[in-house]
């Protein structure tokens, strides 16, 4: 395979981010800093510009490669315009959630669904539905995941490097490139966002990704049976998926939200990586941590792409409880500490 597209997507993202970062200075696109926040000082957004044009020329250089791409490209183009508004000059959560809406309606116009329920009427229904919340719910899933230095960009470079390894052996080398390049792009973001002169996604380079990853995750033939097929991608991307259902849960539990909307618009510093630095962790550690975590239901994925299907549903068990087991030692460690 040809690795020149995605080294170029590295190097571009790598060498265009500082300017990026002076521009987001000098037209004031800042991430201000409150009590929600882990930052202490504003940080430049625009981040994500960066990511997003190295994907570009990557799928430009290989756009005879997978034409089809394009239509996903220029829906996840849509998000990212919309979240760069909302970081500009700030969205409501009704526009915001419509956009994702008709860009996951662009997927399926595509053809691009789950496909794992029987095929009938009411499994098509159901693939559809399905569908709709798999893409809105893994867009907003990565954006919640950036709440720290390099947590975003680095864990979604491991899930896209499974992605790339998996469907190169499943004989999709199209898809592994895009994967590669989405993965090379988010790793030329990444010393920025670690350096002292940080850099953020913001909203339109987090929800790119994530939008990014879901529809990868639709676009590739992971596995002949069905449920193998959504397994792979559910461990690959397991711990954004559990952090918004552990969030979401807590905060249903705790009466912080009543309802989607307020969902949306409740920002916290109560995701899975905040719980970690609040049991002792360093931000840097619980970043390292949680990429080990992804790394290794990357490999349990690795292997189920080549299982049955009752060995995928008891690898996403397996991810499950052990996800769960270390909320839980996070939430009593917290409580101990008294926080």
């Amino acid at each position: 395979m040809n690795l020149t597209a995605p080294l170029l997507s590295f190097f571009a993202v790598y060498l265009s981010t500082p300017i990026f970062r002076k521009l987001a200075q000098k037209v004031n696109v800042l991430d201000i800093p409150n009590h929600r926040k882990v930052h202490k000082n504003p940080i430049p957004l625009l981040g994500g510009i960066a990511v997003y044009l190295g994907v570009a020329l990557g799928l430009w250089l290989n756009f005879n490669q997978f034409p089809l791409f394009l239509g996903v490209f220029l829906a996840a183009t849509l998000i990212l315009i919309t979240g760069l508004i909302d970081d500009m000059f700030g969205l409501s959560v009704q526009i915001r959630l419509i956009v994702q809406f008709l860009a996951a309606l662009i997927l399926i116009g595509l053809g691009l669904k789950l496909s794992f329920l029987p095929n009938n009427l009411w499994g098509d229904a159901g693939e559809i539905i399905l569908t709709f919340i798999w893409v809105i719910g893994i867009t907003n899933a990565l954006n919640n995941l950036d709440g720290i230095d390099g947590l975003a960009s680095g864990s979604a470079a491991i899930s896209s490097f499974f992605f790339a390894f998996i469907s190169y052996r499943m004989n999709q080398p199209q898809l592994a490139m895009i994967c590669l390049i989405l993965g090379a792009s988010c790793l030329g973001f990444l010393p920025h966002n670690f350096s002292r002169n940080k850099i953020f996604l913001g909203d339109a380079g987090s929800n790119f990704i994530g939008f990014m990853l879901a529809s990868i995750a639709l676009t590739g033939d992971w596995a002949k049976d069905g449920v193998v097929r959504i397994s792979v991608p559910i461990l690959i991307l397991a711990v954004p998926i559990f952090d918004m259902i552990f969030t979401s849960v807590m905060r249903v539990k705790e009466e912080k939200v009543r309802s989607v909307l307020e969902w949306m618009k409740y920002g916290g510093k109560d995701h899975l990586h905040h719980r970690l630095v609040d049991i002792g962790l360093s931000p840097a550690g619980a970043v390292i941590f949680i990429y080990f975590v992804t790394f290794s239901f990357g490999i349990s994925a690795l292997i189920v792409s080549r299982a049955r299907a009752f060995v995928g549903v008891l690898s996403i068990l397996q991810a499950g409880i052990i996800l769960t087991g270390i909320a839980v030692l996070a939430v009593i460690g917290k409580k101990e500490n008294g926080y």
